[in-house]
């Protein structure tokens, strides 16, 4: 049951009827009154009775509560196992026609999943038991009780998972079947060549490793051997021929946990399985890894080609910067030319500029630019060089590799002639091919890359052919237009638009909010558009803190800063009371209480079938684990001041238990008890907005997420937060330093798996463009609210071409062109749904809409549509100050929360230091967890503190708008790391 309820759901939902009261009412005591109405009300939404006290939301506690006119606190004196609980819920069944779960009912449902929802392996019990419920509920009857619901699913689920292995097995070749046997087999690794000399290393003793361990290393920087060592991991699937048809229909999370396991298993372990489930495991591992793989190179191919051209740009400037004065003073002399020239105007060169230069030093000059070329034909000189001496080598295995689709004919037929003479050393095509050139071959290149012969033939230069056809295929690749068969995010990009879109049209829409009419959409964006402009023109004059105006023939919008809010009076002394009351509290304790309360870590499974060790102890070596990986402390410190847990110990526990999933799981459980424990006197009503934003962190630079940031510098990583305007991290995810925040925006949106509904998001100038607008309005009208760094650049657009705004003439353009978004409205749907859907990562998905392709007309209307939704939030950003400061408290909230992030992330300076992207990925939301850990117990905190009797009534208004969860002066994240699972803080 969600943890977050607004007043109109309450009212809904948990309102008691008439009748309802007088049957509650005829309890004796109040604690059995209110413990009675939560659970009949709990029972008519859930169709089963709430398996603890604290599966009920405190909102809902304190609405029932307000009903029967007595306080919540009541509740702690009624007895959930006693004998009234069980009489009053008899009495429920009664009221309500259901009745118990019996043995044949148990039979029944077991027969019921087996047949149609556990034909595959790797459903969660979570989800089961989501099933078992919706389909016990329509029946009238009560589910088992937890432990025996548990046992049926756990039962059904071995069931399927050996159905669905012996399928998968059966369609395997024998042939197949002993290669994946082999993977299992230790074998030597042969060393790779030297990268910069194309020599053979010196062979040195290296440790044993088997086929599967070849397949687990991650991919290294983008660099020419780590994509030959790609290619042979790719070359050793491909040589297992695993059907194509092996797991079509297949949910891509099945093949996810089966993956994962295979990658957290031992060697002996795997062999143990029986061989149904080995071949079925070891299949779904390498069938995912091939496509991982084909990403993959698809993304050292781009960085490559990119480095290319910027490390031949690097040398070129640096040749020029010590040759800048091989003629001496040609700035001055320059100077000279410019002043003698607009002294005289109409006179003559011999008269005017030779007797101020000299005719010797213009042909030195002119004889130096003709030796060295201008700038861009160096550049280009630079790349041939370093392409045909050393990365043409990636050419033949990669195109042998991979299989590029694409809807562009000359880009397939340019990509065939590169195949045909990759094991060429001409230096010119032949004269009877067919070089395609449009589209591929810039303007400002065709001279260098081909010439015209004496007899008029058009001879090609294949070096600098190919390099252009990378050059366009790298840009292709981007933004979906050439794709990669087989691979994932690469692959073809009508596999991410759903197939059933016209099936389920009205369906989809509906998902959406928007209305089937394209002119009930058109006409609804274009009356906002002219209220808001009308109301912004007429508003303009008497608002005094903006301003249009206008220079050299431009208009520029003005808008005075903000005035500095008066500081908080009470929130410093309110810090110093906690302190002293729970004096220097360790992170590692909040954590421990953080679990102890909200029971994190019974998320965090194993992703092999069996767990060995008792609960207890798995519980204590997470809760280190998460902690040496959240404060970047690492394993082997923390496991080094703790007297009973081993490196070893923990390792395993971080190999076996820890994996994104989870960790996401476990930091929703704890925001949705954040959002449970909040008191709405204090931190008001339950907000449904947060502001994003990302923080890099430094990292090790072997790997290809690590990017050298443009303006950070250093080499690192992104991690871009979503956080509630009260330091409630919702979503953390990682990224590059060069992927866009857009994407990364509408992910954090729509992925978090909170209770919270999100329907504002403040993000700053990289978190918002034209497709992001009209993507947010699209996605359910989701209000994208950013603080605009160029606002003096911007530009308001008409709802119609006659529409006149006499006060923002200066700053008004062209009007929209509604023809394009009515001509490709459903289309426009369609990829919002496959957003909305989750069948697409947002980030690839959005590289198809960039102004770096081809730009087709639905990127078109997308962009239309952005600027009418732009338009419409600049009318409201410029028109309303409370807006604007609106935005500026939330994206501060976010800043905070990046400040919070140096003091939990302490270790090793703050870098992270691994070059596995899954490792990375865990460090960052183990911090994340830790630091919503810290939010949690200070939430607690603070309404313990404010609850005593010399802090009634003493906030005001200022109090309570800066007041926050994050602050961090009382704790200390340093010292031994002595956990100890009895002791608690007293928060009660």
């Amino acid at each position: 049951m969600k943890r977050l309820w607004n007043q109109a759901d309450l009212e809904q939902q948990w309102m008691l009827s008439t009748h309802e009261q007088e049957w509650v009412l005829a309890q004796t005591k109040p604690s059995n009154q209110l413990g009675f109405a939560l659970l009949l009300k709990w029972f008519e939404i859930e169709g089963r009775f709430p398996k603890t006290r604290n599966d009920i939301p405190a909102q809902a506690v304190a609405f029932v509560a307000k009903q029967l006119q007595v306080t919540p606190d009541v509740l702690s004196d009624y007895d959930w196992e006693g004998r009234v609980i069980k009489r009053q819920r008899s009495q429920i069944r009664q009221e309500l026609g259901y009745r118990e779960c019996t043995d044949d009912d148990e039979k029944a449902l077991e027969t019921w999943l087996l047949d149609n929802h556990l034909s595959l392996a790797g459903r969660t019990p979570a989800v089961v038991r989501s099933l078992v419920y919706e389909h016990l509920r329509p029946r009238q009857i009560e589910p088992p009780g937890f432990h025996r619901l548990d046992r049926l699913v756990r039962s059904c689920l071995h069931q399927g998972e050996e159905t669905f292995s012996e399928r998968i097995s059966a369609q395997l070749p024998l042939e197949t079947k002993q290669l994946l046997d082999q993977l299992l087999e230790i074998q030597s690794e042969e060393i790779e060549e030297d990268e910069d000399t194309g020599e053979a290393l010196e062979q040195v003793e290296v440790r044993p490793v088997s086929g599967l361990q070849t397949l687990r290393t991650s991919t290294g920087a983008p660099q020419l051997k780590t994509v030959l060592a790609e290619i042979k991991r790719l070359e050793k699937i491909q040589a297992l021929a695993l059907p194509e048809t092996l797991f079509e229909g297949v949910p891509l999370a099945v093949l996810e946990r089966a993956k994962r396991r295979i990658a957290t298993e031992e060697l002996h372990e795997v062999k143990r399985h029986p061989d149904a489930i080995r071949y079925t495991l070891l299949a779904a591992f390498c069938w995912l890894r091939a496509q991982e793989i084909r990403d993959n190179l698809a993304e050292l191919l781009c960085d490559i080609v990119h480095r290319i051209g910027s490390r031949s740009e690097k040398r070129v400037e640096n040749a020029v910067m010590r040759d800048i004065k091989r003629v001496y003073g040609k700035g001055r002399l320059l100077f000279r030319i410019a002043q003698a020239s607009l002294k005289a105007p109409e006179g003559q060169v011999r008269e005017i500029i030779f007797p101020v230069v000299g005719q010797e030093k213009l042909i030195e000059i002119t004889q130096e630019y003709l030796a060295e070329g201008t700038y861009e034909s160096q550049v280009q000189s630079h790349m041939k060089t370093s392409y045909g001496h050393h990365y043409r080598r990636i050419l033949p295995p990669l195109l042998e590799a991979l299989t590029f689709g694409s809807k562009s004919v000359k880009m397939l037929l340019a990509l065939e002639l590169l195949v045909r003479y990759k094991d060429s050393n001409a230096i010119l095509y032949a004269p009877s091919d067919v070089v395609p050139f449009e589209g591929i071959v810039p303007d400002d290149q065709r001279e260098q890359v081909s010439t015209t012969a004496q007899n008029g033939t058009v001879r090609v230069n294949r070096i600098a052919y190919e390099l252009c056809v990378l050059q366009a295929l790298r840009v292709r690749l981007r933004t979906r237009e050439v794709w990669i068969e087989q691979a994932q995010r690469y692959g073809n990009p009508d596999r991410d638009l759903p197939a059933d879109f016209e099936e389920h049209r009205t369906e989809n829409y509906a998902l959406l909010g928007l209305p089937l009419d394209v002119e009930t959409f058109i006409a609804d964006e274009k009356k906002g558009m002219a209220d808001a402009l009308a109301m912004l023109d007429k508003s303009l004059l008497s608002n005094k803190l903006v301003q249009i105006t206008q220079k050299s023939g431009k208009g520029r919008i003005i808008v005075s800063p903000l005035e500095a809010q008066s500081e908080p009076a009470h929130l410093e002394r309110l810090k110093l009371d906690i302190s002293e009351v729970w004096g220097a509290t360790s992170l590692l304790d909040m954590l421990k209480e953080t679990d102890l309360r909200v029971k994190f870590t019974e998320l965090l499974k194993s992703a092999t079938a069996v767990e060995k060790l008792d609960r207890r102890s798995i519980q204590r070596r997470l809760l280190l684990c998460l902690y040496g990986m959240g404060t970047n402390a690492g394993l082997k410190r923390v496991a080094a001041g703790n007297n009973e847990e081993t490196y070893r110990d923990l390792l395993y526990i971080r190999r076996r238990y820890l994996s994104a999933d989870g960790l996401r799981a476990a930091i929703a459980q704890v925001v949705n008890a954040i959002f449970d424990a909040r008191n709405p006197d204090l931190w008001g009503e339950a907000t449904t907005a947060c502001a994003s934003d990302s923080k890099k962190f430094a990292a090790w630079d072997q790997n290809l997420l690590t990017e050298w940031h443009v303006r950070y510098r250093g080499p690192g990583i992104m991690v871009y937060w979503h956080v509630d305007k009260k330091a409630a991290c919702i979503y953390s995810q990682l990224k590059s330093c060069s992927s866009s925040e857009v994407a990364a925006m509408i992910e954090g949106v729509l992925r978090h798996c909170t209770q919270m509904k999100v329907d504002k998001n403040y993000v700053d100038s990289h978190g918002q463009s034209e497709v992001a607008f009209a993507f947010c309005r699209l996605l359910g009208n989701i209000d994208l609210l950013p603080r605009l760094k160029a606002i003096s650049r911007a530009r308001l657009y008409r709802p119609e071409q006659e529409s006149t705004y006499a006060n923002l003439s200066p700053v008004m353009s062209r009007a929209i062109r509604w023809e394009l978004i009515r001509e490709h409205y459903d289309e426009l749907v369609k990829y919002a749904t496959a957003l909305k859907r989750g069948t697409v990562d947002p980030e690839t998905f959005l590289r198809r809409f960039t102004k770096e392709g081809a730009q087709p007309p639905v990127y078109q209307a997308l962009a239309e549509l952005g600027k009418v939704r732009k338009t419409l939030f600049l009318c409201r950003y410029l028109g309303s100050e409370a807006l604007r400061r609106e935005i500026h408290e939330g994206l501060n909230v976010v800043e905070n929360w990046n400040s919070a992030n140096g003091f939990i992330f302490f270790g090793r300076g703050g870098e992270v230091s691994s070059n596995r992207r899954d490792d990375q990925e865990l460090a960052l939301l183990s911090l994340h967890l830790l630091q919503v850990s810290l939010v949690y117990i200070n939430t607690l905190m603070v309404e313990k503190v404010l609850k005593s009797e010399r802090w009634q009534n003493r906030l005001n208004a200022e109090d309570l708008r800066a007041l926050t969860p994050l602050f961090y002066g009382h704790v200390t994240p340093y010292g031994t790391f002595d956990l100890n699972l009895e002791t608690r803080i007293l928060l009660e």
